[in-house]
This record gives C-alpha cells, structure tokens and sequence, in this order.
C-alpha cells in the first residue's frame, strides 16, 4: 500500500508502480466513487478492451415448459 498526499488544490500523483501495474495513461479517464469511508479511483477502458471478455460464457437458456 502507497500513502499519497492530497495537494492545495484537492489533487493526487498516482504513484509509477501503481500506473504501470494498471497499465494507466496520460489523459485516461478515471471514475471516483465515495464508499462508505473511503475513495476508490476505477479506470474507464476504452470498449475495445473489453472485447472478448465473456469469452466462453454459457449463453443456453433453458426455456420453461409452460412457454413455447
């Protein structure tokens, strides 16, 4: 865990091992959400690297007998 500091003007540095492990960029956009005692900071991925994601998902739906 890294401690950061919150500047004058309410900003943060991401720290290089954290940016590098998540593979941030300059300019990307990050999601903060408040939950209960604290900030999480989510990155916004671009909709191209979500292809493939459900890759292998079962998608058979078993229908119910009393429906055609």
């Amino acid at each position: 865990m890294t401690t950061v500091t919150l500047s004058p003007k309410f900003q943060i540095v991401i720290p290089k091992q954290v940016r590098d492990m998540l593979q941030l960029a300059p300019g990307q956009k990050i999601e903060a959400i408040a939950y209960e005692n604290r900030i999480e900071l989510i990155p916004i991925r671009p909709i191209e690297q979500l292809r493939g994601a459900l890759r292998g998902l079962d998608t058979t739906v078993e229908r119910e007998t009393d429906r055609p």
